[in-house]
């Protein structure tokens, strides 16, 4: 199957930025692709860390969905993006991923549970964390698991995603420039391909503060396609195949020790009451 990436820029205005993902869901249509991913924070940009969020944001069926089906139903593929979802508190939002399928249904959405509290960002002044509610779903016979940006940091959630059936994971991200920030942003992507023998796809926002360099890369660490620093549509095409193929060869998944691990999380525990 075919994936597309959208690296885009959104900005504030979000009539303008919902124009954008319309444009590139065309186009990824037009290039064969049955799915593709566009950066957290592609309905409305963070803006500045003084901005409340709690204004701009929606509901799941609010218009940045509605667009999101709207051109799902007109191109017949699958979309996966990210909003600031509503939260039960005035003054801070979910960071949410939904995933409209190529039939228009919502068919699944994700709150990041990481929050950006790191290298002179507080995240969680602005956002809520999710409760640890995952999304997994299938495209053309494959397996999708999805997560955030900082998610990217914590190799919990991947390996999670993989067992839940994940054979190719998806990081809708706004990846900011900083000190080695864009090498570890690739170094991290590949080291979350090879150790749970997957695809791993990085959808990037790109201009102003951000990195770009979305990029693919399959199960053996290969990257198959790069944004660069420029907006683009990145594609590539993803086979199961490729997937049974490596973890025969490589069965590190299956190799797995969790009664050992199990024993490790039982002692910290007790050392700490």
């Amino acid at each position: 199957m075919r994936i597309a990436l959208g690296q885009i820029t959104a900005g504030r205005d979000k009539a303008a930025n919902r124009e954008t993902i319309a444009a590139y869901v065309r186009r990824a249509a037009d290039a064969g692709a049955h799915l593709i991913v566009f950066p957290e924070a592609s309905m409305h940009d963070f803006g500045p860390p003084e901005m409340p969020l709690g204004p701009v944001a929606e509901t799941l069926d609010g218009p940045f969905v509605t667009a999101l089906r709207e051109a799902a139903a007109r191109h017949h593929v699958g979309i996966l993006a990210g909003m600031f979802e509503t939260s039960p508190e005035p003054g801070r939002v979910y960071n949410t991923l939904v995933y409209v399928d190529a039939d228009a249904n919502l068919a699944g959405s994700y709150r990041k549970i990481h929050l950006y509290d790191a290298l002179g960002f507080v995240e969680s002044d602005r956002l809520v964390a999710g409760d640890g509610q995952t999304l997994t779903f299938t495209s053309e016979g494959m397996r999708f698991g999805a997560m955030t940006c900082y998610d990217l940091r914590f190799p919990e959630l991947a390996r999670r995603l993989v067992d839940e059936g994940a054979e190719a994971l998806l990081l809708p991200a706004a990846w900011l420039h900083g000190v080695l920030k864009e090498n570890h942003l690739v170094t991290l992507a590949r080291a979350r391909a090879i150790e749970n023998t997957a695809y791993f796809c990085v959808a990037d926002m790109v201009g102003g503060a951000y990195s770009g360099n979305s990029l693919i890369v399959d199960p053996m660490g290969v990257v198959l396609a790069s944004g660069g620093e420029v907006e683009a549509l990145v594609c590539a095409d993803l086979d199961r195949a490729r997937v049974e193929q490596v973890r025969t060869k490589l069965p590190s998944v299956a190799n797995r020790r969790p009664d050992i691990y199990a024993g490790w999380e039982q002692r910290t525990l007790a050392a700490r009451e």
